[in-house]
């Protein structure tokens, strides 16, 4: 399949080696930076008829099949557009999905109209350390999901925050409903730009049904990714930076006890999780777009936009719950990167 890369930056030059993993057929890779296709070129080993600085002239003459946006996230809406505008079948997007609510509904409705498919490349539903601790929250001897805490360094809401709104989606079944959040009040600057800025700090969500997402990433904290799952009989912690995983879970004759009985003994279990590296996840979501199986939708990327908005409004309110069902800013831009 014919596949171009527009915005070859770090991840973008991860996605030539995703394509070729995938054994589509690279016909160009666009950039407004010389020095970002000289590196693309350099490190990849690219034809320079393979470098275009001109949109109009990549997609004239390469008639991409497939676009992958790779660009800051204040582009995406208008980049993705004209992809769909220009004949692309498939569009995979770079996450946060957009900078404002509007400019997502923007991109499903243009993909929509032209009879593009859209995902985002939101990575978590295919590494292991997401589907194995799903896996063993919906067994009988972990009695589901109740909470998911959070707790790291200053990973920001935005730029790693999405991931988890959308993990914490993906292994709940659910949609959040209601967002708490408190932001450190400094901010640091952002490697991307001066004109872009991620907070941090500390938040919680809650879904219809009462499952709640923690996330503690203070802009103090400077080290470490470790998440915990508790659930009605056992709880499940993993350390992401170190790939390790230790579950605890009742013993099969305690599981009937009442939940203030959290003292019991129990069946301890630690053991380290396969590597999934980026190129090998965002493979897995490219192919997932393209065979329309289990892909991560525009509706899914949204949807961790809309909770990053509710984030915001939070904060910027003092800090009070927001229903997502209630008055979001739909047409305010945020300086997410």
């Amino acid at each position: 399949m014919k596949t171009a890369i527009i915005g070859v930056g770090r991840m973008g030059r991860r996605h030539i080696q995703v394509v070729r993993k995938l054994g589509l057929d690279l016909v160009g890779v666009f950039d407004v930076s010389q020095d970002s296709l000289k590196a693309a070129q350099d490190e990849h080993a690219l034809t320079s008829h393979l470098l275009f600085n001109n949109l109009d002239k990549l997609y004239a003459e390469a008639e991409p099949e497939c676009v992958i946006i790779a660009t800051t996230a204040d582009s995406h809406c208008v980049l993705t557009r004209m992809a769909a505008e220009r004949g692309a079948k498939y569009v995979l997007v770079e996450k946060p999905m957009a900078v404002s609510l509007e400019e997502c509904d923007r991109m499903i409705e243009a993909c929509k109209r032209h009879g593009t498919k859209l995902a985002v490349n939101h990575q978590m539903r295919f590494m292991t350390v997401y589907t194995e601790p799903k896996r063993l929250l919906n067994t009988e001897a972990y009695g589901g999901l109740t909470s998911m805490t959070v707790v790291a360094g200053n990973i920001g809401f935005s730029m790693n925050g999405t991931h988890y709104f959308e993990a914490f989606r993906f292994l709940t079944d659910e949609q959040v409903v209601e967002v708490t959040a408190w932001f450190s009040p400094e901010a640091a600057p952002n490697p991307r730009g001066v004109q872009f800025q991620d907070r941090a700090g500390s938040l919680r969500a809650v879904t219809a049904s009462g499952k709640r997402l923690y996330m503690e990433i203070g802009a103090d904290q400077g080290h470490g990714l470790r998440v915990i799952y508790a659930c009605r009989r056992g709880m499940i912690m993993v350390d992401e930076a170190a790939r390790e995983l230790f579950s605890t879970e009742r013993t099969e004759q305690n599981r009937g006890l009442p939940t203030t009985r959290c003292g019991m003994p129990g069946v301890n279990i630690q053991r380290m999780i396969p590597f999934c590296g980026v190129i090998d996840t965002s493979a897995a979501v490219i192919s997932a777009l393209l065979r329309d199986v289990n892909s991560v939708s525009g509706e899914h990327g949204r949807c961790a936009v809309e909770f990053l908005v509710a984030a915001y409004q939070s904060a910027e309110l003092g800090s009070i719950a927001v229903r997502l069902d209630g008055k979001l800013e739909r047409s305010r831009v945020f300086p997410w990167a």
